[in-house]
């Protein structure tokens, strides 16, 4: 401090002399108090103007994208609009719609007709086998079963007409009995049980050996390629009391019981006449004949 005082000092001195001749200048005191009034920085200022700028806390560069992101974010939701909320797309566990897919043809509901041992002519007279055979029959019409092709079981809600032959005779203990009703055929044929009927009459002498309890065999109702071409299979019930009628009991998907089609296990009118038109597969069904069943009622062989 007092180099820079002594220094300044000289200076105003050779600027005294070296000025004398000029016009009137401002006397040294007034000099040296302008010159010391001149804030001159010093390095503790420097330092504390430092100290202000790094204090003021500026904006990081994470913190403006991340205001900038958030915004952005929300300015990309879409907002939903009043239609699609009232008819969202179905999910895959959700059924089609009628429109756009028609509903299949919906099959005949299973209108049947159950009849009791007690409306049978002579139930009575029949062999014990017999009677047992035609009340397991007679019952299954009370269960309300469908015709249900290629079933054999009334647990499946319903069976066809030779699924009913099989399940009855299994169940009588008939161990042997063939599925279907060109085999049942065959099966009575070779036990030489079979009756053929060429009449179309119900009273023809060709009736006169025919039981309750005897399988009955048609030709002609549905569209299949057998041989023998025997397509269909019942029961003979007897006769009713009251109407004295015959019938038979079995599954069928269009049979008749006084002159109503029946659609599942039911009981249905035994006619011998042709059908009036053809049957669902072009056509006539024709009643060939009768047979006992073999092995109802007769005792096994010990091996």
């Amino acid at each position: 401090m007092a180099r820079l005082l002594s220094a300044a000092f000289c200076g105003l001195v050779f600027l005294s002399a070296a000025g004398e001749g000029e016009a009137e200048e401002p006397s040294l005191g007034e000099k040296m108090k302008k010159f010391f009034s001149t804030p001159t920085p010093t390095p503790s200022h420097r330092r504390h103007k430092r100290k202000q700028s790094s204090s003021t806390p500026s904006p990081t560069p994470s913190a403006s994208p991340k205001k900038k992101k958030k915004k952005t974010k929300d300015k990309s939701l879409p907002t939903p609009s009043p239609s699609s909320t009232a008819s969202p797309l179905p999910t895959p566990e959700e059924s089609p719609s009628p429109s756009a897919s028609p509903s299949p043809t919906p099959t005949p509901e299973a209108k049947v007709t159950a009849l009791s041992p007690d409306e049978i002519e002579n139930f009575e007279e029949n062999p014990e086998p017999v009677r047992k055979l035609l009340e397991e029959a007679l019952a299954l019409t009370k269960r309300n079963l469908d015709y249900t092709y290629g079933s054999a079981d009334p647990e499946n809600g319903g069976m066809d007409c030779s699924g009913f032959i099989y399940y009855v005779l299994s169940q009588n203990g008939i161990d042997d009995v063939p599925r279907s009703a060109s085999e049942q055929y065959v099966w009575v044929r070779k036990a030489g049980n079979f009756r053929a009927v060429l009449s179309r009459d119900i009273e023809s002498f060709e009736l006169d050996e025919l039981k309750p309890g005897d399988l009955l065999f048609w030709t002609g109702t549905y569209a299949v390629e057998r041989d023998p071409p025997v397509t269909h299979t019942m029961i003979y019930v007897g006769k009713e009391k009251d109407s004295g009628k015959p019938v038979m009991v079995g599954a069928s998907d269009g049979r008749t019981y006084e002159g109503e089609k029946q659609f599942g296990v039911s009981v249905f009118d035994f006619k011998t006449a042709r059908a009036k038109g053809a049957s669902s597969s072009g056509k006539q069904p024709r009643f060939v004949g009768y047979a006992k069943i073999p092995g109802l009622g007769e005792e096994k062989e010990e091996r």
